[in-house]
């Protein structure tokens, strides 16, 4: 059974292309770590230790991280999705933007450690902030698909990728990473809408990621409300919380506002900011 649990009625697609709102599988969120990936490995500095990662599930399914363990204490990772379908490239050409460079801008200066989970056709879009988030030590790129075509039916309008194709589609993704210059990328990957179930996570097994959902969903596709998606974090964010924001200007102009309001109430309550690799450590 798809598990894709529909918690933002509000959210529609980005021209079939934002992350719906999906709460993961009823699986353990967090389980043995093991080494990284063989896809990010190849795209990371020679010699440097990988990141964490967790072991296979039952039957060698890709394991599934929901949120930290209580001995993570006040620490909260926020998470960027850069959306861009594969064949978005028409509405790129005539001026449509799916980044937003103030919102990178602003977590730098806030010196927010962030991970921005990336389609492949975004770094191919804009290969010079791929490069630029890909290289910032205050940054990790985790994989959010090549096409960011959905891995189930039925999410959201996304148009549906074969169970045959997902796993060259994330390679695909490491590949444009890797051809942008990014060094920063880590071996997650955040299923498009956030849909998956037990096909896709048996077909993502030659990838050997991690896949990373979320426990706060900040409602920010779409919306319009900076206070109303800083007051959604404010009130879902607990210790070792991953939340789920986007880095798209055009469906999600109100982030970077929101952002502003989120981190300086947050610290005030606390609470220290972490890449997902960071709380997959605890």
């Amino acid at each position: 059974m798809t598990t894709c649990v529909r918690t933002l009625a509000t959210l529609v697609v980005l021209g079939a292309a934002l992350a719906g709102c999906g709460d993961g599988a009823d699986r353990p969120a967090n389980s043995a770590p093991h080494s990284a990936s063989r896809s990010a490995a190849a795209h990371s500095p020679t010699g440097v230790k990988g990141p964490p990662t967790l072991a296979p599930g039952p039957g060698g399914l890709t394991p599934v991280f929901k949120r930290g363990t209580p001995i993570a204490g006040k620490t909260v990772a926020l998470t960027f999705d850069a959306d861009m379908t594969a064949d978005e490239g028409t509405r790129a050409a005539r001026g449509e933007r799916f980044d937003n460079p103030a919102l990178i801008a602003l977590l730098r200066r806030l010196e927010v450690p962030s991970t921005v989970f990336m389609t492949g056709r975004w770094a191919e879009e804009y290969p010079t902030q791929a490069e630029a988030i890909g290289n910032d030590p205050l940054f990790e790129i985790a994989n959010h698909s090549y096409s960011h075509y959905s891995f189930t039916a039925d999410c959201y309008g996304l148009p549906v990728l074969g169970k045959e194709k997902m796993a060259a589609d994330v390679e695909a993704a490491f590949s444009a990473f890797h051809a942008a210059g990014a060094r920063n990328v880590v071996p997650y990957f955040r299923f498009p809408g956030g849909c998956y179930d037990d096909t896709s996570l048996r077909a993502l097994a030659p990838a050997k990621v991690t896949a990373v959902q979320w426990d706060v969903v900040s409602g920010d596709a779409f919306a319009t409300d900076a206070d109303a998606v800083a007051e959604q974090v404010l009130e879902g964010v607990k210790p070792g919380s991953l939340v789920v924001m986007h880095c798209t200007r055009s469906a999600a102009p109100a982030t970077e506002d929101a952002v502003a309001q989120i981190v300086p109430e947050l610290r005030k309550r606390g609470y220290r900011f972490v890449k997902v690799s960071q709380l997959m450590k605890h």
